[in-house]
């Protein structure tokens, strides 16, 4: 698999990434493209599903925006698009995919 990657895009086959698991609190910095700009948006939060796909881990990250909205989404960890991840802390859960964060706001959506 590894060798795939290395013929398809070598970029995206010596690309670190660190290990992540459920509950852990992470900032990303995603390229966006505006025309002939290009600018890095963090997405800071927690993440709440990984899944192990063909082409690498994919990693389902939920935060809450102005006014209380929840925003989810989805980013693949090999992707040129990450410029850098990085974790912030780390909790320790007892399941894989932690959608019950979905229905909690505020202190009851805290992890240990």
């Amino acid at each position: 698999m590894a060798d795939l990657l290395s013929v398809v895009s070598p970029e995206v086959a010596n690309k670190e990434v660190p290990t992540l698991r459920s509950g852990d609190t992470v900032r990303l910095e995603v390229r966006i493209v505006e025309g002939q700009r290009e600018r890095l948006q963090p997405f800071q939060g927690t993440v709440i599903r990984m899944r192990k796909t063909g082409m690498g881990p994919v990693a389902t990250i939920r935060r809450i925006a102005s006014h209380g909205v929840g925003v989810e989404r989805s980013f693949p960890l090999l992707s040129p698009r990450l410029a850098k991840i990085e974790v912030i802390r780390g909790a320790r859960t007892r399941r894989k995919q932690l959608y019950f964060l979905r229905d909690r706001v505020g202190k009851k959506a805290r992890l240990r």
